[in-house]
């Protein structure tokens, strides 16, 4: 890191140190960013579409859980490195704003059929990504959001709020999926990397459950490993989980070994790094709407690839202008934004019935409410552009 920028991310974090509360619209220093907003972060789930559907196709409800705790942990570190390469670091991604969109697919010429994304910025504060999976041909389904609270003390710990529902149309059948909390360490050093930390369940509604239990090296002493896991599959019945079907260890970043427990046997090692993702297909820029993500921070973006830190906050600055005075402007008129793609429920009772299941952390507390998809028929109805004449960014 060259010495100005050190300079500079010494004053950044003996800024935030003072902070108390959330951090998580705090402005970082332009070499800090990465070249994408938080509004992309879903199509990490989307972008091994084998691993995503692979359950409808499996006939065992176990295996079936086992497929979907498989697909999760093996989208883990591209959701922490934001898709960059392990030995770059993690970069702070863009803060979305209010009404940003991103749409994206993968595949479709394989025969397994296309999968497609929409995420949305419902909420600024507190911030909340909402978003809808899906893939037709092979009857999955999922929808979630996600709110995420930082503080910082000695490290960045960034608190997930929200959760997603998988749906296998086959089956007939939901899975509650969790979204790990995460500390930030090595800032001081210039690298900073990620562990995840807490326990969760994956729930499944046709009565099991897969508990993953994140250690990270500061638990295990000078014998442990970074980014290590533990994880298990038991009946929903076996309410004092020692008696787990397949249990899963290794490290989220690299390889997890899958051993089946009742035939005291190795299922698979499975290697993350093996498994390239699909590129996402991205309509061209020209033909995107302001509020899709790539074309309101397109810009900041190139100016970020480029190296140019000064056309970096110009650019950003624009946007965030932007927005500050759309606020007002509805302040004033007594206008709340309304989103294109989601809305607010209170409750929902395969949501309760699932986490009635649940161990660990499931919180859902402080994102106005639990958000879902507006349906197909009403999304279907949206054209560009999204909001008339009305741009992000300040003109």
């Amino acid at each position: 890191m060259a010495d100005g920028n050190r300079s500079t991310l010494k004053e950044f974090i003996a800024s935030i140190s003072t902070i108390r509360g959330d951090l998580s619209n705090i402005t970082a220093p332009p070499f800090l960013l990465a070249s994408q907003s938080t509004v992309e972060f879903p199509s990490y789930w989307c972008e091994r579409p084998q691993l995503l559907c692979a359950p409808a196709s499996e006939p065992d409800a176990q295996k079936r859980c086992l497929l979907v705790l498989k697909w999760f942990l093996a989208s883990l570190k591209r959701q922490q490195y934001a898709g960059r390469d392990e030995s770059a670091g993690v970069k702070k991604p863009l803060n979305a704003f209010l009404g940003e969109v991103f749409m994206g697919a993968w595949g479709g010429s394989d025969g397994e059929g296309r999968t497609c994304l929409i995420s949305e910025q419902v909420s600024h504060h507190p911030p909340v990504t909402a978003c809808y999976l899906w893939n037709d041909e092979q009857g999955v389904r999922a929808e979630g959001y996600a709110c995420q609270n930082i503080t910082f003390s000695g490290t960045v710990n960034i608190k997930q709020i929200g959760h997603a529902i998988i749906h296998l149309d086959k089956w007939n059948e939901d899975y509650l999926v969790p979204l790990p909390s995460v500390k930030v360490s090595g800032l001081i050093t210039g690298t900073p990397y990620p562990e995840l930390v807490g326990s969760y369940d994956i729930v499944s509604s046709a009565g099991y459950v897969a508990s993953v239990d994140f250690s990270g090296k500061r638990f295990l002493g000078l014998a442990g490993k970074k980014n290590s896991l533990h994880a298990a599959l038991y009946s929903a019945d076996d309410t004092s989980r020692k008696h787990p079907i397949y249990t899963l260890d290794g490290n989220w970043n690299g390889v997890f070994t899958i051993r089946d427990e009742k035939a005291d046997s190795v299922v698979e090692e499975f290697d993350t790094n093996a498994h390239p993702p699909l590129p996402v297909q991205v309509p061209d820029e020209s033909t995107l709407d302001p509020y899709e993500s790539r074309k309101a921070w397109g810009p900041t973006i190139s100016a970020l690839n480029s190296g140019d830190m000064q056309a970096v906050v110009d650019a950003k600055s624009k946007v965030e202008q932007g927005q500050r005075e759309m606020r007002k402007q509805e302040e004033a008129a007594g206008k709340t934004w309304t989103p294109l793609f989601f809305q607010q429920v209170q409750r929902e009772e395969r949501l309760d019935k699932l986490k009635s299941i649940a161990h660990g952390d499931a919180e859902m507390d402080g994102t106005q409410g639990i958000w879902r998809w507006v349906g197909s028929e009403k999304a279907e109805q949206v054209d560009r552009p999204f909001h008339g004449d009305l741009v992000p960014w300040l003109t």
